[in-house]
């Protein structure tokens, strides 16, 4: 990865989707990854322990997860077991990572926020819908009685029973299947996880959801979703809408009934100016993951009554929001985006290239990383300018994650009216 898009290191995404480089370890913990360690052994444990503790200080208990069940889970399992060798190196990073098949293993924070809201019992039994990778299967694993996880990709699934049965989670049952559809053989479910996203909540879940029990499921459009928790009581659903989120799409038999469908051929924003809020949500709607961020009203806004600002004064910590959209690399060979922003005092963290900026990263048919474009570093104190810059779309590109704000500096950056349109086609 070339020096100048480093300032973005750490960042972590939920969706996210993002591979970086050796640095980014090297740059965490102060210490260099010798790649032998992602192959196991006595020296690869060791340091996979330790990476996993800093995660779990740095990103779980820093992110403000306070069940203390939940955080020795994280503590426990090995999360490097669940990714493929290639990705090892990053396991321990909050991040998204691919698993194979179009699909992404979950960044950690997301996992035990999930975790923590759904309340897991000893004697509940749950059910997972998306088993991807078995990383969340192992960690309900050691919290309830029985978890019972369907994944309708089947070499996925095969993959991540043989993982959890090599690793003694006995108490885990996969099935590969339609997840859109249950399994109703075991229910009732005291506890229902959803790990991937449907359009509206599918019914059979509903039905095979316990009296009592409850339900965290992403649901939503493919790039524009909202996290709940669901509550069943009298036969029905008490709704409590948690955070804007991205998770893969619910395939299957939900995709079918999918009514919105992304247009890659025409990508925009949603809520750039952040003139949008939604009372139950602390972050704006369109953007997630948010981190130490602060939506301001006033007079001060470059444009409208809003904007974002990120502050942070701790180095290392990330500061910033994420955004998915569509793009057609084969029908778009370049995008436009504008934005304003102000620096107050920006200073980089622990190196150089922990500063403030813009990123954005393109996904292939697999989410597979297939280019990134980084604007930046922001730095110093200035007024609110307005940037316009070209961003080329390689032909490979499927979707794109933007991402703004401060990933390990220090000091305060804002942003507004960020505004993203096709600038030149490919000719047919």
């Amino acid at each position: 990865m070339p020096s100048h898009t480093r300032w973005w290191s750490m960042r972590g995404n939920a969706l996210g989707l993002l591979t970086l480089c050796l640095a980014i370890v090297t740059v965490l913990t102060g210490h260099a990854i010798d790649v032998r360690a992602g192959q196991g052994g006595p020296r690869g444990t060791l340091l996979f322990d330790r990476l996993r503790q800093e995660m779990v200080k740095r990103d779980i208990i820093g992110g403000g997860i306070t069940n203390p069940r939940v955080i020795e889970a994280m503590l426990r399992v090995p999360r490097h077991e669940f990714v493929p060798p290639d990705q090892r190196r990053l396991a321990y990073m909050d991040m998204a990572l691919p698993i194979g098949y179009g699909q992404t293993i979950s960044p950690p924070y997301v996992v035990a926020f999930m975790t923590e809201k759904l309340d897991p019992q000893p004697t509940d039994r749950v059910l997972e819908i998306g088993t991807g990778s078995g990383y969340q299967a192992a960690i309900l694993s050691g919290l309830v009685k029985e978890v019972y996880t369907i994944e309708i990709v089947e070499p996925l699934a095969q993959r991540a029973a043989a993982t959890l049965k090599r690793l003694g989670y006995s108490n885990v049952f996969v099935k590969a299947g339609d997840g859109y559809l249950g399994w109703p053989e075991h229910a009732p479910f005291d506890k229902i996880i959803v790990t991937c996203s449907p359009e509206n909540i599918p019914q059979p879940l509903i039905e095979q959801l316990k009296e009592g029990g409850k339900m965290i499921i992403p649901v939503g459009e493919r790039y524009q979703q909202i996290l709940y928790l669901l509550r069943k009581e009298n036969g029905k659903l008490v709704k409590e809408a948690l955070q804007p989120t991205l998770f893969v799409p619910m395939t299957g038999q939900a995709e079918a009934q999918r009514q919105i469908q992304p247009d890659p051929a025409n990508p925009r924003l949603v809520n750039g100016d952040f003139e949008e809020e939604l009372d139950e949500l602390e972050s704006p709607p369109g953007w997630y993951y948010c981190k130490e961020f602060e939506v301001r009203r006033g007079g001060d806004a470059p444009s409208g009554q809003a904007y974002i600002a990120f502050r942070n004064q701790q180095p290392g910590r990330p500061a910033r929001a994420l955004q998915g959209f569509a793009v057609d690399g084969r029908e778009i060979r370049e995008l436009g985006l504008t934005f304003w922003v102000r620096g107050e005092n920006v200073r980089p963290g622990r190196s150089l290239q922990e500063s403030a900026g813009v990123v954005i990263t393109f996904f292939g048919e697999n989410r597979a990383p297939v280019g990134e474009k980084a604007i930046g570093p922001f730095l110093g104190s200035f007024p609110w300018r307005k940037e316009s810059h070209r961003i080329p779309v390689p032909p490979e590109a499927r979707e794109a994650i933007l991402a703004i704000g401060m990933t390990g500096a220090v000091g305060t950056v804002a942003f507004d009216a960020l505004e993203l349109r096709p600038l030149v086609t490919r000719q047919k």
